[in-house]
C-alpha cells in the first residue's frame, strides 16, 4: 500500500458537537483492546494520525479523519473496557448508537474483532443490530500475525458462521500487514457507494 492523503479533522463528546453530514463516513468499531488506532494508522500508512495508547479505553471521544478529501474515517469509542466503571461505558452508550443510528453519511462500518479472542457477545448482538438498519459492514481480524498462517483461517471460518456474513472477514495485521490491501478495497467501495446513492 502507498502512503493516503489523510489528516485528523474533529472529535466530538457528544451528538450536538458531531460535523455537519457532508462526505461518506466508514465508521470503526471494535473492543478496546483491539488495535483500532495502530489500524487505521497502517490503512493510511501514516504512524501518527491516530493516537494508540497502551492503556486500552483512551478513545473516549469519536474521531473524524479525512482521507484523500474523498471520505471520513470516524473512531468510535471502544467497547469492553475492564478497566473502566460500567456507568462510564453506558454513559458512552447513546453516543455511539446515536451515531449509528442517526448519521445520514454513514456509508458502512468496519468492525475489528481480535482473531485470538474471536467473536464475543458484544459483536453477536452488534451485527444483527446493523443488520436491521440495513448498513453495511465488512469484518476485519485483526493482530493475524499472532497467529501462524494455519490457524487463521479456522479463525475467519469461526467467525462468518458465528456471525452469519455473506462473505469471510479479512485477516489483517497492522504490523506485519498482512491483509492490508484487502482490507482498503473493501473500505474504499462502501465509501463509493454511499457518494454513488447520493
Amino acid at each position: 500500500m502507498t502512503k493516503v492523503s489523510a489528516h485528523f479533522v474533529t472529535s466530538a463528546a457528544q451528538p450536538t458537537d458531531f460535523p455537519p453530514p457532508s462526505l461518506p463516513e466508514v465508521a470503526i468499531v471494535g473492543r478496546s483492546n483491539v488495535g483500532k488506532s495502530s489500524l487505521i494508522n497502517a490503512l493510511v500508512g501514516q504512524t501518527g494520525l491516530a493516537r494508540t495508547s497502551r492503556t486500552p479505553g483512551r478513545t473516549r471521544l469519536v474521531n473524524w479523519f479525512s482521507v484523500e478529501e474523498r471520505f471520513f474515517l470516524v473512531d468510535l469509542p471502544g467497547y469492553g473496557y475492564a478497566e473502566v466503571s460500567h456507568a462510564t461505558r453506558e454513559s458512552w452508550r447513546p453516543l455511539i448508537e446515536g451515531y449509528l443510528a442517526e448519521r445520514k453519511s454513514l456509508a458502512g462500518v468496519l468492525l475489528l474483532i481480535d482473531i485470538r479472542r474471536g467473536v464475543q457477545e458484544e459483536e453477536l448482538d452488534f451485527v444483527p443490530w446493523l443488520a436491521e438498519r440495513e448498513m453495511p459492514v465488512v469484518v476485519a481480524l485483526t493482530k493475524a500475525d499472532k497467529l501462524a498462517k494455519n490457524k487463521r483461517v479456522p479463525e475467519v471460518a469461526r467467525a462468518r458462521k458465528a456471525l452469519a456474513l455473506r462473505r469471510d472477514p479479512i485477516a489483517v495485521s497492522a504490523t506485519a500487514r498482512d491483509g492490508l490491501d484487502t482490507l482498503w478495497r473493501a473500505v474504499v467501495q462502501l465509501a463509493a457507494k454511499r457518494a454513488s446513492a447520493g
